[in-house]
């Protein structure tokens, strides 16, 4: 991958947020094709050590792993073991690799607020676990899915699960964050409630009730106010449409693709490209029938281009590698 890709955004490899010009100008993405089959709807942890191995070689002195489990405080370890992968293949793949459950205060001593340049569609900062302010490179490690609420799950999606439910849950503190997240993010989805005091409230309370309205622009916020150095998106297996069995109609896809880029607005409308849609859509063609495209917003804020004219591709390129993922049963072999 050409390290070079991305960098015409001016945002500076750094834990906390620095702004930009708003200029999009050309950026660069890499498709692969493999032959591998891992799993359907999350990383294979075979994978995800050998991308420990690799940044270690890199010379990173510290990798963290953040993720933010459902409902529970259970140090990250537990919970990865839980789900069947070994902590110890993560710890072994190179030296310094850390943990840390993010949806509530963690091993931090108060949460880091995180702005959003501009002042944000939805909200002007986020108050978010230590982690997210303390890192030098942020990478978003995704899969490459459907998803009911904003039409695409991608690298800038996966940012959603960085808000922390003892704020922004429905459980969370009416004035301070409750001590242990009890619930998921409905009140991000449709603004049944608002975050707790300490944090800041949205910038248009009761604007919309909209989920399909309101997250597409929170994931914008997200993206802009934690910025995304490195997307890696895997489409090796994956779903067809959905984000998750519980919708109705999903059903696995062996896809045979990686994806990876330094910008995650171009990265995300390479990857949306490759999956059989226009990148440049809007609300009310596909993939955003019911929805506004996060792409669209985040290009607003200014992080990256949509536009595909705009956007080297190097590796496999976007005629081959794409395939229509909501053509039933359809999979790709090569």
């Amino acid at each position: 991958m050409d390290r070079r890709a991305g960098r015409e955004t001016g945002r500076r490899p750094s834990g906390r947020q620095v702004a930009g010009p708003r200029r999009l100008e050309a950026h660069r993405a890499v498709l692969l094709l493999s032959r591998r089959h891992d799993l359907y709807r999350t990383w294979n942890s075979i994978a995800v050590g050998t991308y420990y191995t690799l940044l270690g070689r890199a010379g990173a002195r510290r990798i963290r792993l953040l993720e933010s489990p459902w409902a529970t405080t259970e140090p990250l370890e537990e919970f990865v073991y839980a789900a069947g992968w070994d902590p110890a293949a993560f710890t072994s793949a190179a030296s310094g690799v850390e943990f840390e459950n993010t949806n509530y205060l963690g091993r931090g001593r108060k949460y880091s607020r995180l702005w959003v340049p501009g002042g944000g569609h939805m909200f002007k900062a986020f108050d978010l676990n230590h982690s997210y302010e303390d890192c030098d490179v942020f990478v978003s490690l995704a899969k490459l899915k459907e998803h009911a609420t904003t039409g695409v799950t991608l690298a800038m999606k996966n940012l959603f699960g960085i808000t922390p439910c003892t704020i922004y849950g429905t459980g969370a503190g009416v004035d301070e964050p409750s001590p242990a997240p009890v619930s998921g993010r409905q009140p991000l989805h449709d603004g049944s409630r608002h975050p707790s005091r300490s944090a800041l409230p949205e910038n248009h309370p009761g604007s919309s009730h909209d989920d399909k309205y309101r997250v597409p622009r929170i994931v914008a916020d997200l993206v802009a106010a934690r910025p995304v150095h490195l997307s890696i998106i895997d489409g090796i297996n994956t779903m067809a449409g959905g984000e998750g069995p519980w919708i109705p109609g999903t059903r696995p896809l062996h896809a045979g693709l990686l994806l990876a880029g330094l910008n995650p607005v171009s990265t995300d409308a390479v990857a949306t490209a490759v999956m059989g849609f226009d990148p440049t859509a809007d609300r009310g063609t596909p993939p955003f029938e019911r929805c506004d495209s996060t792409l669209r917003l985040a290009e607003d804020h200014g992080i990256g281009s949509r536009d595909l004219s705009r956007i080297e591709v190097l590796g496999v390129p976007i005629a081959e590698a794409r395939f229509d993922i909501r053509e039933s049963g359809r999979t790709r072999t090569g």
